[in-house]
Order: structure tokens, then C-alpha cells, then sequence
């Protein structure tokens, strides 16, 4: 990966959305900044774990994101564009299905853990079953205005967005609420499917560069984003123009 000037560490990280949250870095518009960025489980989950180790989770620490970033400038009104440049997965991964989390836990009551290898490319979920990395960090946010925020569900700021197509060459849209924006990212997925179905997708470690810009041209009320290239197999190479389907009472 690239070396950027600025960094933010793993250790460099907040469990909600608030404008409270003192700046680990400040930095100019069109700077870059790296993140490394644990798992959404903040470390409890290794690569020895268990299924059994998933009822000894601790829910107040997951999901945490790295940050924040303070961008000089950003006003709120404003937008700020975060350019996806390189995301770097652990050497591993996990994928769990935990007893009453996720939109499948009436129907899967028993947990169930899988850790798996990433290299070349892949993951061996199982033998004979290798799924093409395609990494993101499922949380990209900004501070809200108002009262601090979990960093579970999305909102019009980011969040938990869980959004794959968000991979390096895209480029996200938020709208900034606080000065400075405040920035965060983390919850690193080696590959994810349209979503969580099971509340997890391949967790692993991050380490992901970005690039942020103050935009006053473009105005979002909720992230949008614009795609590298199609978002499958399709004769449209030009990438697609979105906007994320978030919202205060989406769950």
C-alpha cells in the first residue's frame, strides 16, 4: 500500500457518532489519510476463536470506527467527497451468525463461527468454495449535529452503511453537519454479498487510504456514491451514479 502523511491508527478509535469526540488528526481538503482499522469485533475474535467465544462478546465494543478527521474548511452545508483509494485486508476473516442479531436470527438460533484464510485473491470459505476479495469498510461517516449516534445503523451521515460496491476507485458523497466534517471509518469486510443477511459478512483488520475533499459544488442530503466500473456482469462499463437507502426509521 501507498504511505500516506497522515495516518490514524487501530488504537485511534470511537464507539459513536459525536461531534464530541476529540480530532485524532486535522488535515486540508484533497489530503490523504490512512487508517488501520481493527474488525468490527475490536479484537475479540482471533483467528484461535471458537464458536463458543461468540456468547462472551461483548456488543458495547463492536463496530468501532477509526477517527475522527478533522477537515479544514468543511462547513456544514457543505459535502465531503471521500475518494476510495486502496483498501488492504487482513490475513484472515470471519463470519458468524450470533443468536438474536441480524435479520435471520429467528430462523438460525444456534451460533455458528467460521474463520478463513485470505490470500491470493480469495477466501476459501470452504473447500471447494472460494469467494473473490473485493474489500470495503462498511462504516464511513461523519458526525452528526445533535446527539451522539450508535455506530450500528446508517444514517443520512454514513454510518454502518455496509454498502460493497464502495471498493478503491469509488468515490462516496456525505453531507457535513459539524466543522470540520469529523470523519471515521472502520468495520472491514474482505467480501460481503447485497448486505448482511446474517449480521456479518468476511470480518477482518483494515488497512484502507482515502483521500478528502471539501465539496461546495455538489450538494447530498444522504451519501451517494459513485462506482469504478459496473456493478456486475452488464454491457454499462461507464460505473453507476447512486444514492444509499437510509434512513431514521429503515429499521
Amino acid at each position: 500500500m501507498s504511505r500516506s502523511a497522515f495516518h490514524v491508527r487501530a488504537d485511534q478509535f470511537h464507539l459513536a457518532w459525536d461531534r464530541a469526540v476529540e480530532p485524532i488528526l486535522r488535515v486540508a481538503s484533497g489530503d490523504e489519510v490512512e487508517f488501520d482499522a481493527l474488525d468490527a469485533s475490536c479484537g475479540q475474535i482471533t483467528a484461535a476463536s471458537t464458536v463458543a467465544d461468540l456468547a462472551a462478546l461483548d456488543f458495547s465494543r463492536v463496530d468501532q470506527v477509526c477517527g475522527p478527521v478533522f477537515v479544514e474548511g468543511a462547513e456544514r452545508g457543505d459535502t465531503l467527497e471521500v475518494e476510495l483509494l486502496e483498501f488492504e485486508p487482513g490475513e484472515w476473516g470471519w463470519t458468524a451468525s450470533i443468536p438474536g442479531f441480524g435479520l435471520l436470527a429467528d430462523e438460525f438460533p444456534e451460533p455458528a463461527l467460521r474463520i478463513t484464510r485470505l490470500a491470493g485473491g480469495v477466501a476459501e470459505f470452504l473447500p471447494g468454495i472460494r469467494i473473490p476479495l473485493a474489500p470495503f469498510c462498511g462504516e464511513l461517516g461523519l458526525a452528526p449535529a445533535g446527539e451522539p449516534r450508535s455506530t450500528i445503523p446508517p444514517t443520512e451521515l454514513g454510518g454502518n452503511m455496509d454498502t460493497r460496491h464502495l471498493t478503491a476507485g469509488s468515490v462516496l458523497w456525505l453531507p457535513v453537519a459539524v466543522s470540520g466534517a469529523l470523519f471515521s471509518l472502520g468495520d472491514g469486510h474482505a467480501a460481503q454479498g447485497d448486505g448482511e443477511v446474517c449480521g456479518t459478512a468476511i470480518e477482518t483488520r483494515m488497512r484502507a487510504r482515502v483521500r478528502l475533499r471539501v465539496r461546495r459544488d455538489i450538494r447530498v442530503t444522504a451519501p451517494e456514491f459513485r462506482t469504478a466500473g459496473p456493478l456486475g456482469a452488464s454491457t454499462n462499463t461507464a460505473g453507476w451514479y447512486a444514492a444509499d437507502g437510509v434512513g431514521p426509521d429503515l429499521m
